[in-house]
């Protein structure tokens, strides 16, 4: 973030990444939604965007780049965005991305610090796209999970971002928010307690899950990325159930263009939510859990 002045401040933020499904143009949706949601998250309003492509183009046709770039723009307009430019590669290996530049108030920039004992944590999408990712790659998810998953990782965390700035406009604070990526719910929450010197607890039974999702996880359907990730932040995990529980792996699972991780307090927590279900939000988000007092970065799944 750099502050132009008293009113306004620039978001800049860059994303991108080989495919992730088979098709051009939900590929470009998606990597656009994951490269925006940076933006979001930061409480900032998208308003410029440039695209970066690498194209290996002695075994793809120039028809499949075009797909791609046009699925990006597909969710660059819907951001309300400008595409104004990009550059573009040959590599033995398709990637796509965005560098974005957003604007926010420097008074209303949101971080992953700040959360507050007694605050409660709301997640606006649900958890699981990496385990399906790992299906549908080996063979065994139909199309269907497939265009679940797509629809989940394409769609903008735009909503759910306007509904927290409305609720801020009312009087209402919100503490912290960061987005679900790579390092999975329990990883980006782990990030947010270390900067807000608190702890957390989980409730599992409230976490929105992708049907299916848990099937996987019992056949040993598990990405790479999610031993890399448990090995990493489960020893600030405390499960009631062990190391063997399925939801365990779900907190872990690396995410592609996942939700807002919000911490508001309680009423206000409820109010976001109310306003997201009365929307045309399309996705899962829950309540799922809470900010506690306790040791930096401890995280309690009960």
């Amino acid at each position: 973030m750099y502050r132009l002045n008293d009113e306004t401040a620039l978001i800049q933020t860059l994303d991108f990444f080989t495919p992730i499904v088979d098709d051009p143009y939900a590929f470009g949706q998606i990597t656009a939604a994951n490269a925006l949601s940076d933006v979001y998250a930061m409480g900032g309003k998208p308003i410029l965007a440039m695209n970066i492509l690498a194209c290996p183009i002695k075994s793809m046709e120039a028809k499949i780049f075009r797909e791609v770039i046009k699925g990006g723009l597909s969710k660059i307009e819907e951001a309300g965005a400008l595409l104004v430019g990009g550059h573009s590669v040959e590599d033995e290996e398709l990637k796509y991305g965005l560098s974005v530049t957003g604007i926010v108030h420097p008074d209303r920039v949101l971080l992953n610090s700040g959360a507050k004992t007694g605050d409660h944590l709301i997640l606006t999408k649900p958890l699981g796209t990496g385990i399906l990712a790992t299906a549908i790659k080996g063979e065994l998810a139909g199309k269907e999970i497939e265009e679940q998953i797509t629809e989940i990782m394409a769609t903008l965390n735009r909503l759910p971002a306007d509904t927290v700035s409305e609720v801020r406009d009312q009087g209402h604070a919100v503490h912290a928010c960061t987005d679900v990526t790579g390092f999975g719910l329990l990883g980006h929450l782990h990030e947010m307690t270390v900067a807000s010197g608190v702890s957390a607890r989980i409730y599992k039974d409230q976490l929105p899950v992708i049907p299916g999702c848990l099937d996987f996880i019992n056949m040993g359907i598990i990405p790479e990325g999610a031993y890399t990730n448990r090995k990493f932040y489960s020893k600030w995990l405390t499960s009631e159930k062990g190391s063997d529980d399925a939801i365990e792996m779900v907190l872990v699972d690396p995410q592609t263009s996942g939700g807002l991780l919000i911490a508001a307090p309680a009423e206000t927590a409820r109010v976001i939510l109310q306003m997201i279900k009365k929307s045309d939000y399309p996705l899962a988000c829950a309540d799922i859990g809470q900010i506690e007092e306790g040791e930096a970065g401890e995280i309690t799944l009960q």
